[in-house]
């Protein structure tokens, strides 16, 4: 067997790079954006509050939690119901989008622990990082690894015009960005290289991570929890990142094995 440097070059060479294991981690924590760090989803607020509403919003949700659409089609029309200009978008979100509590903290801790964070996400990498810089730093942001859709401006038009801009998905597949796809190279790894593979969400974009991982944490009271439930994928519920920390703190130091905390719903 070749070296963790010599696997991640052959990886890189194939397209698919892991640089999450640069810093050789015991430990790789991967977590959804909205409604996970964050306290409300980013996409579903803009929706609600600039598109189409509510009622169709979560209509769309039940339709893909239960196998009746895509998760790219429904995300797509959310979007596309949504004509206010990009960053007045943003400026609407900064405003009312809340961090989860107890994320400093966890965040603090993952980077002193060599734990790298990877966020994966079905959101829009300018919203995303314009949160994420406004609660921890620019210089912060510069070490969270995001893998995510992005924004493209409409032909003949601005993203900050009325109606200027769209969603420009992260792959080609049914779910616009598959995570699983993102977390597989690494889980394919042999015994010997392959890190403890964490991941936490919430919702129906999480839904092609949530077999990947050695443990899923899925946020109570959620989608992902039913989905879980319903196809036998073990997990653990958390109500804030402060229930994620003392779990991963208990595996990072081997008091707790992934299989003993998955104790699904509490």
């Amino acid at each position: 067997m070749g070296s963790a440097t010599t696997i991640t070059a052959d990886a890189a060479a194939q397209g698919v790079p892991l640089p999450a294991l640069k810093t050789h981690p015991k430990v790789i924590f991967f977590t959804d954006f909205d409604g996970t760090i964050t306290q409300q989803d980013s996409n579903d607020y803009m929706t609600d509050n600039l598109g189409f509403g509510t009622e169709l919003r979560r209509q769309g949700n039940q339709d893909v939690l239960y196998g009746r659409r895509d998760f790219r089609d429904s995300f797509r029309e959310m979007m596309d119901s949504i004509k206010t200009p990009f960053h007045e978008c943003i400026s609407v979100l900064t405003k009312n989008i809340r961090l989860d509590p107890g994320f400093p903290a966890f965040y603090a801790w993952a980077r002193a622990n060599n734990v790298p964070v990877v966020i994966l996400s079905g959101g829009m990498r300018p919203i995303i990082r314009a949160l994420l810089a406004q609660w921890l730093g620019e210089e912060e942001v510069k070490h969270i690894q995001i893998v995510s859709n992005d924004v493209a401006p409409r032909p003949g038009k601005s993203i900050d015009e009325e109606g200027g801009w769209q969603i420009q998905f992260h792959d080609d597949s049914s779910f616009g960005h598959d995570k699983s796809l993102e977390i597989r190279p690494y889980a394919q790894l042999p015994d010997d290289q392959r890190p403890i593979l964490l991941y936490a969400g919430d919702g129906v974009s999480d839904l092609s991570a949530a077999k990947e991982t050695d443990l899923l944490f899925a946020k109570a009271g959620r989608d992902l929890v039913t989905y879980c439930e319903n196809e036998k994928v073990p997990f653990t519920t958390f109500n804030d990142f402060n229930d994620i920390l003392a779990v991963v703190q208990d595996i990072a130091s081997g008091k707790l094995t992934p299989k003993e905390a998955a104790t699904g719903r509490k």
